[in-house]
Parts: structure tokens; sequence; C-alpha cells
């Protein structure tokens, strides 16, 4: 079987971008067996130069810049493209307008999976950008029809610091681990039968037995959707 040749869109952060080439390949070689591999090309950012583009609200510039590397990886022969990251799926739009090969949205395969488990109210993490802006809670919400809760002010900055100044940089400690506990159990308090780990780097540091209710891991979900694509070819 000749292989689709997957895109990864990467480096937001590169700790994130590692987990989902070991999930793609694992998952590859569990499905086709042997010595079996995917086929794949990344175009991983200098996750410095984003950040400052993020928290200086300069999305326009991101935004070249992420059409940029799909554009690339296009001419590279990918098939498809995967954006590694929740809060880059913020221009998604403008990037599949910008390419002719399919982009596989993070929240799409995220969201089925929800509806087919028959739930609809889910808590959602996430970067800051991701938790209060409209391009992914407004896709959960009119595309798959669910229920978005988000944490409150303070919740949500410490979400969003944790991200930024620990996990990114590869650092996982149990007291921040205690702290998105915390936000969970609030979260289902206000009635969340699920929660979207909406940021990819979260799931370096939440664990199903940190959540009451059944967690959806972005980035494996993601991955898992591109090697369906791989073995459907």
């Amino acid at each position: 079987m000749a292989q689709k040749l997957i895109g990864l869109i990467g480096g937001m952060s590169w700790e994130s971008s590692a987990e989902y080439y070991r999930i793609i390949n694992e998952l590859v070689r569990d499905r086709l067996g042997g010595l079996h591999s995917a086929k794949c090309l990344m175009w991983s950012f200098d996750f410095a130069e984003i950040e400052a583009l993020q928290h200086a609200g300069r999305w326009d510039d991101a935004t070249i810049e992420m059409i940029k590397a799909a554009q690339s990886l296009e001419r590279g022969g990918a098939d498809f493209l995967l954006i590694c990251t929740n809060t880059m799926h913020r221009m998604a739009d403008e990037v599949q307008v910008a390419i002719n090969i399919p982009l596989i949205h993070i929240a799409d395969p995220t969201a089925e999976r929800i509806k087919t488990a028959g739930l609809k109210k889910v808590g959602l993490l996430g970067t800051a950008f991701t938790m209060e802006q409209d391009f992914y809670k407004g896709r959960l919400i009119n595309q798959h029809g669910l229920e978005v809760l988000v944490p409150n002010d303070d919740d949500r900055k410490t979400v969003h610091r944790i991200i930024y100044d620990e996990l990114v940089q590869g650092e996982v400690k149990e007291t921040s681990r205690q702290m998105y506990r915390d936000v969970i159990a609030r979260l289902v308090g206000q009635g969340a039968e699920a929660v979207i780990l909406g940021c990819t780097e979260i799931m370096l540091l939440v664990r199903p037995e940190d959540s009451a209710v059944p967690i959806y891991d972005t980035t494996a979900i993601h991955a898992e959707a591109a090697v369906e694509r791989v073995i459907a070819a």
C-alpha cells in the first residue's frame, strides 16, 4: 500500500510536536505491522517567534507565517496537513483557502468522538486565546452542536500560565497537576460531562485519573485522525 504523505506544521511547541510524531508512527506500526512507519514531512517553527506574535496580538503576521509553512509542505508533496497546535487553528480557514490539499481541523475529530459518546456539555481547557476567543469554541458550538464551558477568569489565567511557563518548556510539576485537577473539578461542578484538553501540551500534565469525567486529548485524537486518513488510502 502506498501511504499518503502527512504534512505537519509543528514547533508550537516542539514538546507536543514530538508527541504527534511518536503517536502517528506508533499507530501506523500497529495498524500495518512489521517495520512500517509513517511517511511525513514536518515544518517546525521557532516557537519564540510565534509566541511573540501571539502575545502582541499580531495574528495577521502569524497567519502569513502559517500559510507559508503550509504551502511549503504542499510543495514538498504532502497529501494533507495537520496544524500541531490548537491555538494556531485561529487561522485554519485562511490556511485552507491558501492550499489545494485538505487540512484536518483539530476540533472536528475531537467533537465527533464526544458526540459518538452521547455527550453534549463539555469543559474546554487551553491557552487564553483558545478559551476566550471564538475560533475554537464557535466551531464546537456552531458546527457540532456542543455546549462549551470554560474556566472562570482566575482559572483561565492559571491554565494559560502553566502552559507557557512550564509545559512548552518541558516542565511537568505535581503542584500544577493539582491546580489543573481543581480547575477540572470546578468545570465538572458546572455540569461538564467531559473535558477537552484543548492545548496540545496539556496531555503532558493531565491524565485520565485527574478527572471525574472523560478527558479528550486533542493531540492523540488529531494524530489518530491523520493515521485513519493514511490507512484509508
